[in-house]
């Protein structure tokens, strides 16, 4: 029976039991490797001269909330075929870890439902060493994502930490899953994964992004059979930065009267409409804003027929629809606008490529937010790599984001 409970409740293989029994609060198994797995950890040779040996204890699960511990005398050889003299492997951990293999799958475990602190406060470790076991899991786990398959991607840049630090995030935009990060932001951060996503032969149908000049340039160069959709929620973006610069400027320019009524305004203009609460009678304060000020009512009610143009059923509908838009952005006399409308008409193949590729980067927008989450949580991480493996395992994250 005991030999059943080492093999299948700590996953401890290979080995002989001998004993057990209770230590200061803990059960402790004493086993030994059996002989027939007595062989040179260099080579693999069973042609091996025993050279003594050391008594060793490695941590394994708990059982009944209690620390269990094994014991084993680890032999240490000398191999007649390599010379090489040495500990033989321990079956059931690593080299030099003092964790039994079942305790860190465990932990690693733990870590998707708890933060390490409490991990380490439940287990009764170091929160470094429960750190070491997490980072070694993402490590093999998710270090060298395949690329082979990937047909869609999105692509973004996140702000971490103060300073202006970025991070370039790259997903599978059919799984969600992060299959690129890297420090910085730009076409130069993208380099290492273009060297990845070649040596894989991925044959990418399309790319979802912001209208970033550099990314476009980079994906154009790297990606030339691959179609780039320019993400909805980017280019709303830019229509709320053009009314906001617009209420700015007339603000400026109006009577401390006219200044007072736009004052506290801002919230307003950047909503939806249909998302006013008319109940704090938002409807009828926005629309007396625009009754008195003519330019900023004009670019608010060009960005709310903006939002028109994602609704549309057929390309060539919004092809009619974007022509008109911009025709009436450049007539308009009002620079935030007309400066908006030129950027679009850069960018019109990438704004109708949506009706060919319907993708959007609202799952690489979702993404960024449970980053923000995460680093926010655990108050910073100081291993950027660390923080690198746990965004690429984001998409495993349940319920609550752990740090």
């Amino acid at each position: 029976m005991s030999t059943s409970i080492v093999y299948h409740q700590h996953g401890v293989r290979e080995i002989r039991f001998l004993s057990f029994h209770p230590e200061n609060g803990a059960g402790v198994f004493k086993v030994e490797l059996k002989g027939d797995f007595v062989r040179c950890p260099a080579c693999g040779s069973r042609k091996v001269v025993g050279r003594g040996g050391v008594e060793r204890t490695f941590k394994s699960l708990p059982v009944g909330g209690k620390p269990t511990f094994i014991v084993m005398r680890v032999p240490r050889v000398e191999c007649a075929k390599c010379g090489v003299v040495r500990q033989v492997a321990v079956p059931f951990a690593d080299e030099r870890g003092r964790l039994a293999h079942s305790l860190e799958r465990y932990v690693a475990d733990l870590c998707r439902h708890m933060t390490m602190q409490a991990v380490a406060e439940h287990l009764g470790l170091r929160w470094e060493t429960v750190r070491d076991v997490q980072r070694d899991w993402l490590a093999r786990k998710f270090r060298r994502p395949k690329l082979k398959h990937l047909r869609q991607l999105g692509v973004d840049e996140i702000a971490v930490g103060k300073g202006h630090k970025y991070l370039t995030v790259v997903l599978d935009l059919k799984t969600g899953v992060v299959v690129f990060v890297c420090e910085g932001k730009g076409a130069d951060a993208l380099k290492p994964f273009w060297r990845k996503l070649k040596a894989a032969k991925a044959k990418i149908e399309v790319v979802s992004m912001d209208m970033s000049q550099a990314f476009v340039l980079a994906v154009s160069k790297n990606l030339p059979e691959a179609m780039i959709v320019f993400d909805h929620f980017h280019v709303m973006k830019l229509a709320n930065h053009a009314v906001d610069k617009v209420r700015r400027r007339v603000t400026r320019k109006a009577s401390d009267e006219a200044k007072a009524d736009i004052k506290g305004k801002r919230r307003l203009l950047l909503k939806n409409y249909e998302n006013l609460d008319s109940g704090k009678k938002e409807p009828e304060s926005l629309d007396e804003l625009m009754a008195a000020q003519a330019e900023l009512a004009f670019t608010y009610l060009m960005k709310e027929q903006l939002r028109d143009f994602w609704k549309l059923k057929d390309v060539n509908d919004a092809k009619t629809f974007l022509a008109e838009w911009l025709a009436s952005a450049a007539d308009s006399g009002i620079p935030e606008l007309e400066t908006l409308g030129e950027t679009l008409a850069r960018h019109e193949i990438g704004l109708l490529s949506r009706w060919l590729f319907p993708v959007s980067n609202g799952i690489v927008e979702g993404t960024n937010n449970k980053i923000k989450t995460m680093t926010r949580q655990a108050y910073g991480f100081r291993d950027k790599e660390f923080l690198k493996l746990k965004i690429m395992a984001i998409h495993l994250a349940e319920y609550e984001l752990v740090g």
